[in-house]
């Protein structure tokens, strides 16, 4: 097994300074402190270099419910045929005190299934103030339809081949969906946001990151406090409510189908618009004066920050809403 990072932080007493020293090797502070007089010394183990794994089988039937929690560590959702779930959690740290630490709370009740790995009660010490830190990444495999609540402290999410109310969430980290489907709710305070291939409704909340989403879906909700907006609607796509694109600071691009319908409500306070499709009738332009059909962009579309007007015979409203950024409508 190879040997940990250390960091080593010297206080030295002479010279009133903090010296900083990174190496590969573990060493006792007590050597260390020898060559060096009137030297107070602090070592973090900061690698993870112990990796234990352990397995938590669940047989079910029709469509399960799962609830997995971590409180530092990714989460890896995926389906597979075999009406079992498992949840395989790879636990890491700097000492096997550390990893035995963990607390792992695992239970079904029926069709739901519960996997709670919680921060230890203390941190992990030894010796010479050595500090040890662990995480857990959680691998799933579960039926295709399952109703799924993933939660991480401080880890990304990935989920594959799922289908059902999908509520995910991570303080830090991004989060990955492909071949979704149903009730997707995803939220990170800190990450990006890429969804492929979806159906259903979707609902996407990120503090600061991207979002990039393609699929099939009746109801879509996009917002990011920081990044930009990308939209690929499929050919067969239709809105069953109304849709909301939101960036504090970014751009924000929707590829829709030509015959797209919709009512289009499109503004940016510091950017252009164009759009790419045909419309009808202009409910407000910038300068207040209607205007026909036709690719908007014949008319000078760059310069407008506000656009309301008709996509395809109409219905339901998609708002587009950006701080900082440009807007853009292309055919998809």
């Amino acid at each position: 097994m190879a040997a940990p990072r250390v960091t080593v932080l010297f206080w030295n007493a002479g010279t009133r300074q903090a010296v900083y020293a990174g190496m590969r090797f573990a060493v006792a502070c007590g050597v260390l402190a020898s060559s060096l007089s009137a030297t107070a010394c602090m070592v973090s183990v900061d690698s993870q270099a112990l990796i234990e794994r352990e397995e938590k089988r669940f047989t079910v039937s029709g469509s399960p419910v799962l609830n997995v929690t971590t409180f530092d560590g990714a989460i890896e959702i995926r389906s597979w045929d075999r009406a079992e779930v498992l949840v395989e959690i790879e636990k890491r740290g700097g000492t096997k005190e550390a990893v035995d630490a963990l607390v792992i709370d695992a239970r079904q009740d029926g069709d739901r299934v519960t996997v709670d790995v919680k921060r230890p009660k203390g941190e992990s010490f030894t010796g010479f103030g050595i500090h040890h830190s662990a995480s857990a990444r959680l691998v799933v495999s579960v039926p295709s339809k399952t109703d799924v609540v993933a939660r991480s402290g401080d880890g990304s999410i990935r989920i594959e081949r799922v289908s059902g109310r999908l509520d995910l969430g991570t303080s830090d980290g991004s989060i990955r969906a492909a071949d979704v489907g149903g009730e997707l709710t995803f939220h990170t305070s800190d990450g990006s946001v890429h969804v492929d291939n979806a159906e259903g409704a979707l609902d996407v909340d990120t503090g600061d990151g991207s979002v990039e989403v393609s699929g099939n879906l009746g109801v879509v909700k996009l917002h990011t406090g920081d990044g930009s907006i990308v939209y690929r609607a499929s050919a067969s796509t239709t809105m069953t409510d109304d849709w909301s694109f939101t960036t504090g600071d970014g751009s924000v691009t929707v590829y829709l189908p030509q015959d797209f319908s919709a009512e289009l409500d499109a503004r940016t306070s510091d950017g252009g618009i164009r759009n790419d499709l045909h419309v009808g009738p202009v409910r407000a332009e910038a300068d207040g004066s209607p205007t026909d059909g036709g690719p908007s962009h014949d008319r000078d579309e760059s310069s407008r920050r506000a656009l309301r007007a008709q996509l395809g015979t109409g219905g339901k409203t998609l708002k587009i809403r950006t701080g900082d950024g440009s807007i853009r409508l292309r055919a998809s």
